[in-house]
């Protein structure tokens, strides 16, 4: 992908009440979410590219995540929440993207501590591996969930968090078949991106032998990453969906990538120490890198689960998974040599790297040394 590239993430982030407790889908209410949200300012003219959605929701550049419950009607019956969702403007470089998601992450941060909840970036949720549809889907939701391998599997979302990396070359155009081999690109090396976010190694209330819960169960049941086309181009038939047509104007040729674990972006929101933050612009480097790169042949229009699952569980221990994701990181370092604006970030996932250094694997450490598990009171 040549020219100019466009940028913007939206970061999912559980919440956690006083006594270290997971603020989710049980126990948490929309009014709840909504009270932050409404301390929270609109940007009106941030939103030429954003979608706003059907039932109001996503109004500003935090709002609900969650699941919408439909009555027979279609009409927005209930909203279990499992978090808060910031999402930014499209920006002209990934660090301006990333020095706004930093600054609305405190502003969220200031604001949901006077409602008693602090948010954090896990990748799973510590104690429930599922999200149960009660009362079970009506006529309406059943073919809601008929509609798309996403729209399927969209239950499982409810007990994972993880960040929507967007990029977009305008200057590149909007042929769908250039933007399907993008998504395919990414989608082939993503066993070898993921490793860097990695934050979820509990589920079900304690270690679950590897590094990404998040990762092991849902990729390849969901996307690794998705291309928006135009209205009425042709979409390729796989499951789950490597394209999709644009819902606005302004997604028209968006890159998506969507495996990557949730990672810290401020400090209040490290699930362990040390874990640092900068990684979302970082990883928009890295991704930027490998689209610009012309010399990686990988490409599938489906993730491999059997990739993703022993990337998830093993890491960079495994040498397999180290080669990989250091052959992406030279791919990308090697194709934005021109732009160093790009140095910083890729300089962070190279020490991370050479580290072996996770966000996992601090939490793990940090649970060896009493220090409990983020989401789970003591």
């Amino acid at each position: 992908m040549r020219g100019a590239a466009r940028y913007g993430i939206e970061h999912e982030l559980a919440l956690l009440y006083p006594d270290g407790s997971l603020a989710d889908f049980a126990v948490l209410t929309h009014d709840a979410v909504a009270a932050i949200v409404d301390e929270l300012p609109d940007f009106p003219d941030g939103q030429r590219d954003l979608r706003i959605g059907d039932a109001g929701i996503r109004r500003k550049h935090w709002y609900a995540e969650g699941y919408e419950r439909l009555g027979d009607d279609g009409e927005l019956a209930r909203f279990d929440p499992k978090g808060i969702e910031i999402r930014t403007a499209v920006h002209d470089s990934a660090a301006a993207a990333g020095a706004a998601l930093t600054a609305a992450a405190s502003r969220l941060a200031e604001v949901a501590r006077r409602h008693g909840l602090r948010p954090v970036a896990v990748g799973h949720h510590p104690l429930r591996s599922s999200y149960r549809l009660d009362p079970p889907p009506n006529a309406h939701e059943r073919a809601l969930m008929a509609s798309s391998p996403e729209e399927r599997t969209a239950p499982l979302h409810m007990v994972t968090w993880g960040p929507d990396l967007n990029l977009s070359f305008p200057g590149a155009g909007t042929d769908p078949a250039v933007l399907a081999d993008a998504a395919a690109k990414l989608t082939h090396y993503s066993p070898y991106l993921v490793p860097w976010s990695f934050s979820s190694p509990f589920r079900d209330g304690r270690p679950w032998g590897g590094l990404s819960a998040r990762t092991f169960r849902r990729t390849g049941l969901r996307p690794a990453a998705l291309a928006y086309l135009e209205p009425g181009a042709p979409l390729l038939p796989t499951d789950p969906s490597l394209v999709r047509h644009a819902g606005i104007p302004g997604e028209i040729g968006r890159i998506e990538f969507k495996a990557f674990d949730a990672v810290p972006v401020i400090e209040g929101e490290e699930p362990a120490a040390g874990c640092g933050t900068g990684l979302p612009g970082a990883l928009l480097s890295l991704l930027t890198g490998l689209l610009r790169d012309g010399t990686l042949p990988g490409r599938r229009r489906t993730p491999d689960p059997a990739a993703h699952r022993r990337s998830a569980l093993l890491g960079w221990t495994d040498a397999a998974v180290r080669a990989g994701s250091r052959a992406v990181l030279a791919a990308a370092e090697t194709a934005l040599r021109a732009e160093p604006d790009h140095a910083g970030g890729l300089a962070l996932l190279r020490e991370r790297l050479e580290r072996r250094d996770t966000p996992a694997a601090r939490m793990l450490d940090r649970y060896r040394s009493g220090g409990g598990i983020a989401g789970v009171a003591p």
